[in-house]
């Protein structure tokens, strides 16, 4: 399979597990069914995806793993800890959808959403380590999705 075609199907899955994810929890994502986790995990997950797209310059940011050809490497913002904070923000969301719906389904969607994203992350720092010279620098000192963690 084309590198290509792969990160379109991972772009598919990715919308397709969030989108099962936050229709299924949307009625439980009303301030009536408020429960502190849900929200705070909701929060950052906006918070973390705003911040990102704030530090990308317009025309950088990319749905699709593949990096732009103009694109530039963004070493501020929250990319100075993580390097895939919009992914760490979309797993956010759906562990909000997860835990707002408190069952295996919801946690089966949030895992696969999770998997998805970690093989757009593999997809995407392989294309950016060709593009970019300063790549393995930027790899050693930061993480993939929690600053210090993982």
């Amino acid at each position: 399979m084309k590198p290509h075609t792969l990160g379109s199907l991972l772009v598919a899955a990715q919308f397709g597990t969030l989108g099962a994810l936050l229709l299924l929890a949307a009625p439980s994502l009303m301030p009536q069914n408020f429960q502190a986790l849900t929200w705070l995990a909701l929060g950052l997950s906006v918070v973390l995806g705003l911040w990102a797209l704030l530090a990308n310059r317009p025309g950088n940011f990319n749905i699709h793993p593949t990096p732009r050809a103009n694109g530039k490497l963004v070493a501020h913002g929250p990319y100075r800890w993580i390097r895939h904070p919009m992914y760490t923000a979309v797993s956010l969301l759906g562990l909000a959808c997860a835990l707002a719906l408190g069952s295996a389904l919801g946690w089966l969607l949030w895992l696969m959403l999770s998997l998805v994203m970690l093989a757009k992350a593999r997809l995407e720092e392989r294309w950016m380590a060709a593009l970019h010279p300063d790549y393995a620098p930027y790899q050693a000192r930061t993480r993939w999705f929690i600053p210090y963690l993982l």
